[in-house]
């Protein structure tokens, strides 16, 4: 599911939830992906029912894919799903139009995934959204349908985690957080000037400022955002 050196996240059980609510928009194509991948309603309703419930434990997020424990009455499966990572080109390409705009950076550190991005993400040949046929998954029940309602309620936990975080949906694709933040920086770094003949130190240029002060506002976004979370759950909407 993962390269050996990714670093897996784990995220904490949610707590049980009423209906259903508007999410965002990007949450909401990451649903329709998991409608199109179960075999029908009935499983549907099941696997949100899970997930509604509480049933689901932590989820451990990873580079390819998530891992989870879900109890179903007296039983407990161990569910894994699975997502297809970005290769390097188009992981590079993620990156570069990440920083090609100011204010992309802050939007995905305060827990925003611009339509615009995805857009020029999209027109750039990049699968960011999955579709239903991307998601894949292995449970230790007996059932046969493939996602099962134990996977499908996992799926539905991942889009609401990726509701309040892109950065799940980049994780699991092969790009943490702290991965895309690192490639941000070495994009920064050849914008700088070439040092002098005179043998001073060399000054970023103007690109290069405009991208580091995007990462400060960024990190200060990130950290209100973080307060926000602490005050109210972004989940209370669904």
């Amino acid at each position: 599911m993962s390269t050996p050196d990714a670093t897996p996240t784990t995220h904490p059980r949610l707590p049980p939830r009423r209906g259903g609510g508007s999410g965002t928009w990007w949450s909401k194509a990451v649903l329709r992906a998991v409608e199109e991948a179960s075999f029908g309603e009935k499983e549907l309703r099941t696997g949100r029912t899970l997930a509604r419930s509480g049933a689901v434990g932590a989820i451990t997020v990873a580079e390819g894919g998530a891992v989870a424990a879900v109890s179903d009455g007296d039983d407990a499966h161990t569910v894994e799903v699975t997502v297809p990572v970005l290769d390097h080109s188009d992981a590079a390409a993620f990156t570069e139009l990440v920083a090609a705009e100011s204010g992309r950076i802050a939007a995905l550190l305060a827990g925003q995934l611009p339509h615009a991005l995805v857009e020029a993400v999209e027109e750039a040949g990049v699968e960011l959204l999955p579709y239903g046929g991307e998601l894949g998954s292995a449970c230790t029940c007996e059932a046969w349908l493939d996602p099962c309602p134990h996977a499908l309620a996992v799926l539905t936990q991942l889009a609401w985690l990726i509701q309040a975080d892109p950065f799940v949906l980049t994780h699991l694709r092969g790009l943490s957080r702290e991965r895309v933040l690192r490639d941000l920086h070495r994009l920064v770094r050849p914008a700088t000037d070439p040092s002098p003949d005179d043998g001073s130190s060399a000054t970023p240029g103007p690109r290069a400022a405009d991208d580091v002060d995007d990462l400060v506002v960024a990190e200060d976004a990130a950290v209100c955002a973080a307060r926000l979370l602490r005050l109210e759950s972004p989940f209370d909407a669904w």
